[in-house]
Formats: C-alpha cells, structure tokens, sequence
C-alpha cells in the first residue's frame, strides 16, 4: 500500500471547545470539501491515501473529530455528544473557509453529515451545506444500527475469518515480528466489513476511542432521521457496497427523503474507496463537477 504523503496545511484549531487537528491536501485555490472520517472517535488518517483522489480537483480538509486521533484530550470525565461533534464541523468550516460547504461523509461521518443538514436546516448551526456525498452512511435509525452490529458479530464468526484468526495464533508471528503480528490482526478484526476479507490488508490501520464512540451514540439514543431528512435540500449522492453490514435499506430511505436514489457499487462491503475505488471516485467526481458551485479563493 503506498504512503501517505504529508499534508500541505496542517495545524490545531483555535475556535473550537477543545484542539481539533486537521489537514489539507490539494490545490488550495481549488473548490473545497470537508472529509468527515468515521468512528465515531477514530481519525482521519483511515480515509488514507485513497480518499486523496479528491484532491485530484479540490482542496481536501479533513480533521480527527473530538476524542479521537491527535484531536484527543484528557478529560475522562468529558462527556461527549453528537451535538458536540455537529458544533465541531460548523466551526471547523468556517475557521478553515470551507465555502461553500461540501461535505463528504463516510461510514459515521456520513450521518454526521446528515445530522449537520438536519441541524442546519432548523437554523441551529451555520453554515447551511451546498451539497452531500454520502459513502456507506452508518444507519439513520436505532433499528438498522442494531441490525448491522448483529451483521458484523456474524461475519466476524464466519468460518473464514475464524480460520484466519486460528491461522495467525499458531503462526507464532508475535514471537518473530510483533509489529506484523499487529497488522495481521488488526486485519482479521476490520475483515467483516469487506467483500472480500483479504481486501483488508490494504486499509490504513486506525484505533478508536472506546469511551467517546459510546458517549456518542448514547447520546444518539432510540434515534430516527427518517422524517428530520425531509427537511434537507441540498444536491445529495448516497452510495452503498451491496455487501456492506450496514443494511441497504438504511442508506435507500436516507436516499428517499433527501429527495435522491441510493447507487449500489457491486462486490464492495463497507470500504469501497478500497473495494471498488474506481467505481467509487468515478462517482464522486462527476457528482462533485455536476453540482459544484464555482468557489473563490476570496469567499
């Protein structure tokens, strides 16, 4: 897998609640996007350096979300929330000038996304987005999250992957290699998200915080966007692997009441920018080239 060339911005933010870290790649005249990683409380640095086709044609933002990444803190007593982390986009564009505000989300940044049009759209945060490109959105209801961790349990025990767990125990590779032994196994756990399990060999590897991701979607509770999307007019794009954990039917009723059509990318799970990037960035530039508004490097 290639490396992950440095950032050609980098730095903390300064009008946040607490440090966020961010980055940019890109043409910094170009139109920008903000890349909302997913998690919750995992980092951006996953999302690479596939997700850097988009800066093929924009100025990529992208930052570690509160609690996780070097966007991390201290403070075990802090209790964070998904409004927390909505606040936190609204700052982070307007402090990095992300305008318009086109929001790239994947997996949990995806419902980010939406909950961020949601709020947005009943005037509770600035600024409004231009448009979404949403890429496997984690479920927009309590219901389909339940049903996609009980998904995963399931792929997880599945024959194969137990094969490759008991492979790599007897290998005796901890002994000889400890680092490649944590990358192995850090495969073998992320393995029942993918079409094909070998597939996770190339995916960065990542950590997240415990503690913040359950703070987070217990703040979430019995939650339900289905009808609160209706409220959001904005050109949108909803993609989903066909054999993603995350139901399907989630990421089409997402699509129905954002007034848009879910597109499929076949023999992909859950991480298509490394199943089918091809499929995946062939979408998102047309999205992005027949929807973008023309930016200014003075807005």
């Amino acid at each position: 897998m290639p490396a992950i060339p440095p950032p050609r911005a980098q730095g903390f933010t300064t009008s946040t609640p607490v440090p966020l870290y961010w980055v940019e790649y890109g043409d910094p005249d170009a139109p920008p996007i903000l890349l909302l990683h997913g998690g919750p409380a995992a980092s951006h640095d996953y999302l690479l350096p596939q997700m850097l086709a988009l800066a093929d044609e924009h100025r990529l933002v992208t930052y570690d979300q509160r609690g996780g990444g070097r966007s991390r803190y201290d403070d075990d007593r802090a209790v964070i929330g998904w409004r927390d982390q909505v606040e936190d986009v609204a700052r982070v564009a307007a402090e990095l000038r992300v305008a318009p505000l086109t929001i790239v989300g994947y997996s949990w940044g995806g419902l980010l996304a939406m909950l961020y049009a949601v709020e947005a759209a009943a005037g509770g945060v600035q600024p409004p987005p231009a448009r979404l490109a949403l890429i496997d959105p984690a479920p927009i209801t309590r219901p389909a999250r339940l049903a996609f961790e009980q998904a995963l349990a399931w792929r997880q025990a599945a024959p194969e992957v137990a094969a490759l767990r008991d492979e790599l125990q007897a290998s005796g590779l901890r002994e000889r290699d400890a680092e490649a032994y944590r990358q192995r196994a850090f495969e073998i756990s992320v393995a029942g998200y993918f079409a094909d399990p070998r597939r996770a060999r190339d995916l960065t590897p990542f950590r997240v915080t415990g503690r913040v991701q359950q703070s987070v979607w217990q703040s979430l509770g019995e939650y339900d966007l289905r009808d609160s999307l209706a409220s959001v007019h904005v050109p949108t794009l909803v993609v989903h692997g066909r054999q993603d954990p995350i139901p399907l039917s989630s990421s089409e009723e997402a699509a129905r009441a954002l007034g848009t059509t879910c597109v499929v990318i076949e023999d992909s799970g859950h991480v298509p920018y490394v199943e089918q990037p091809a499929q995946l960035f062939s979408l998102l530039h047309a999205f992005l080239r027949d929807t973008g508004p023309l930016h200014s490097a003075a807005t």
